[in-house]
């Protein structure tokens, strides 16, 4: 059974994991992604945020027979200069979308990005919208065969290496996506009672 999962610290690994496979993997396809020549993030740096998201709830796991298949970040926030205020206001922002490749041609991503969407709808927002890396053709491709269109690219005054910006409206899916598992409550764990030290 596929279903999504809020993600907890204890899946940084994994998810710092996930990027190291798929870094590997660009680089084995000629692509700079991710790497730190082309400004990518350090993996220090890249699991540092991941680890604020995870602590802001924002950070979400895809499973597949309960193990990890991939994950996502949705939020409403983006690297200054890439989306205007308003356009902030009015859309989820996802991050970090990546598919473990041992489970590649199953959907995972295309079911995290309606996971997106039903965030947005859920906090009454009209647009799903990312960054993608502006050299990796084959990932712009890739969204829009999501149904996501190239916004624009963003400007010089915006630095980074992930310039191309995507959009698709969110009540444009009309498919459910993966079921969600809720967050379980943590229960007070019992008094231990000991004989002595």
């Amino acid at each position: 059974m596929n279903s999504i999962r809020r993600a907890a610290q204890s899946d940084l690994s994994t998810i710092c994991r996930l990027r190291i496979q798929r870094t590997a993997w660009l680089t084995a396809r000629g692509s700079d992604q991710w790497t730190v020549t082309a400004r990518g993030l350090p993996i220090e740096i890249f699991a540092q945020a991941v680890g604020e998201a995870l602590d802001a709830g924002e950070t979400w796991i895809a499973e597949v027979a309960g193990e990890p298949a991939g994950t996502i970040t949705v939020n409403n926030r983006s690297t200054p200069g890439l989306w205007s205020p308003w356009e902030l206001a009015d859309a989820v922002i996802v991050h970090y979308m990546i598919v473990d490749l041992r489970f590649a041609g199953q959907r995972i991503g295309h079911r995290l990005l309606a996971h997106a969407a039903s965030l947005a709808r859920q906090r009454q927002r009209h647009w799903v919208r990312l960054d993608a890396w502006t050299t990796n053709t084959d990932l712009h491709d890739y969204y829009r065969g999501e149904g996501f269109h190239l916004a624009r690219i963003a400007g010089p005054a915006t630095s980074g290496p992930s310039r191309a910006l995507f959009q698709r409206r969110s009540d444009s899916w009309a498919f459910e996506p993966m079921t969600p598992v809720p967050t379980p409550v943590p229960q007070p764990a019992p008094e231990a009672h000991s004989g002595g030290r």
